[in-house]
C-alpha cells in the first residue's frame, strides 16, 4: 500500500486551498520498514519523512515542494519490484530513493535501469554500482570497502590467519566473497570458512569447528541483520579468546543491544562518522553535517540515530542537490548531475561521483570502531 508522508498530505490540502501555482517534485521510495531488515528501513523511511518536511518548510527546491511517496516493501525483493514499477509508471516519479537490502535494491535497479530514471541505494553490495550502470548511485560503503578495511587493521596487529563465519543472506554471501577475493593482498589466510542461514538459532557448531581449526588467530563475521547478533552471544559462551570483527551491515546501537554489551565487548568493525559523532574533532568535515542529522533525528523521534537513516540522509541530499544544480526534475538531467557531484559532505563520508565511480566515496570515508563499555569508541 503507497503511503504519503504526513508532510505530503499536508501539502496536497494546502494546495487544494492555495490553488494553482507550485508543482510538485515527485520522489519515489521502497524501503523496508517492516519484516526482518526492518532496521534498516524504519530509520531511513524516518529520515526521508523528516527531511522532506524540513525541505518544504525551508522552500521546498526553487520554491517547489517535494512531495515523498513512500512504499513499503518489508524486504521482498518481488514486492520492492512492483513497488519499482508502479512509482515509475503510476506515480511519475522523477528519482527513486531505496532498496533497504541488497536483494530489494537488485529488484529497484532493474526497473530504474530500464525506464532511465535515477536510483540512489541504501545497500551495501558492491555489485549495485559494480560494473558501472548509468542510472544507479549507492551511498553506504561497500562490502569489499569493508573487508580491505578490515584486513588492513588485522595486518597491523599481525593477524595472518582467520576463521570467517558468514550468513547466506544476499549481504553476508556478497560480502563473503569479496573479502575471499582481497584477502591475499594484505598477507592473510582463510583456513576456517563456516555460514549460517537468516533463520538459524544458534552458531554454536560452527564456532566451535572455527576454535578447533589450527591456527587461527582472529574471526570475522559478514552479516547483518539478528545472525551476527547471534554468532556475537555465542562466540561470548564458548569463551573465544580470539580477535573479533563484524561487517558494517550491523553498525549501530541497536546491535549492541541485541548481542548484549558483555558479549560485543572489543568486537570490531568499520562505520561512519555518525556512531562516534561526540568524539568527532572540532575540525573534521563532517562534524557539523553529522552533529545537526543526529540532533534533528533524535528530537523528532526519541530515538537513537543509526548508521542506516544516515545513508538516507546522505541519498536525499545527494538527489536534492542534483535536481537544484540539473535546473528542473528531466531525470536524464538530475542523472548527469548526480554524477558530476564533487565535494558533498554526508554523514557516511564526502560524495564525489564520476562516470566512472557511482559510490564516491574513499576507504579513508570509514571509521574502524571498537565497542568498549557499551559503546562506539575510533581506532583509527
Amino acid at each position: 500500500m503507497k503511503t504519503l508522508t504526513t508532510t505530503a498530505l499536508a501539502l496536497i490540502a494546502a494546495l487544494g486551498v492555495a490553488g494553482p501555482g507550485l508543482a510538485e517534485i515527485r520522489l519515489g521510495a521502497s524501503l523496508s520498514a517492516t519484516g526482518p531488515a526492518s532496521f534498516l528501513g524504519d530509520p531511513e523511511a524516518k529520515t526521508l519523512e523528516m527531511m522532506v518536511e524540513a525541505r518544504n518548510a525551508a522552500g521546498g527546491i526553487d520554491g517547489e515542494p517535494v512531495e515523498l511517496v513512500l512504499y513499503d516493501d518489508g524486504g521482498d525483493p518481488n514486492k520492492a519490484l512492483t513497488f519499482a514499477t508502479r512509482l515509475v509508471e503510476d506515480d511519475e516519479v522523477v528519482a527513486i530513493i531505496g532498496g533497504s537490502t541488497t536483494g530489494t535494491t537488485m529488484s529497484i535497479l532493474s526497473v530504474a535501469e530500464d525506464n532511465e530514471i535515477p536510483f540512489v541505494s541504501l545497500a551495501g553490495a558492491v555489485s549495485i554500482i559494480d560494473p558501472v550502470r548509468p542510472f544507479v548511485f549507492k551511498t553506504p560503503h561497500t562490502d569489499r570497502m569493508a573487508c580491505e578495511k578490515i584486513f588492513t587493521d588485522m595486518a597491523a596487529r599481525g593477524i595472518e590467519k582467520i576463521g570467517m563465519i558468514s550468513g547466506t543472506d544476499g549481504f553476508g554471501a556478497s560480502m563473503q566473497a569479496q573479502c575471499k577475493d582481497v584477502v591475499g593482498q594484505f598477507g592473510i589466510e582463510i583456513v576456517a570458512d563456516e555460514t549460517y542461514g537468516p533463520k538459524d538459532a544458534d552458531m554454536t557448531p560452527q564456532l566451535t569447528k572455527i576454535r578447533g581449526t589450527e591456527g587461527v588467530q582472529a574471526v570475522l563475521n559478514p552479516g547483518f541483520g539478528q545472525g551476527p547478533a547471534i554468532v556475537t552471544r555465542n562466540y561470548h559462551q564458548l569463551g573465544i579468546d580470539l580477535p573479533f570483527y563484524q561487517s558494517h551491515g550491523v553498525a549501530s546501537d541497536a546491535f549492541i543491544e541485541l548481542a548484549g554489551a558483555d558479549a560485543a565487548e572489543g568486537l570490531r568493525l568499520p562505520g561512519t562518522a555518525l556512531l562516534i559523532a561526540g568524539q568527532l574533532a572540532e575540525d573534521d568535515p563532517q562534524r557539523a553535517v553529522v552533529q545537526a542529522y543526529k540532533a534533528e533525528f533524535e528530537a523528532a523521534y526519541g530515538m537513537e540515530v543509526s548508521t542506516f537513516g544516515g545513508y538516507a540522509h546522505d541519498a536525499f541530499a545527494l538527489v536534492i542537490d542534483a535536481i537544484s544544480r540539473a535546473g528542473g526534475t528531466d531525470p536524464a538531467a538530475i542523472r548527469d548531475a548526480l554524477e558530476a557531484t564533487s565535494g558533498l559532505v554526508g554523514t557516511t563520508g564526502t560524495y564525489s561521483f564520476s562516470a566512472d565511480d557511482h559510490l564516491g566515496l574513499d576507504l579513508s570515508a570509514f571509521r574502524l570502531l571498537e565497542i568498549r563499555d557499551g559503546g562506539w569508541v575510533p581506532v583509527d
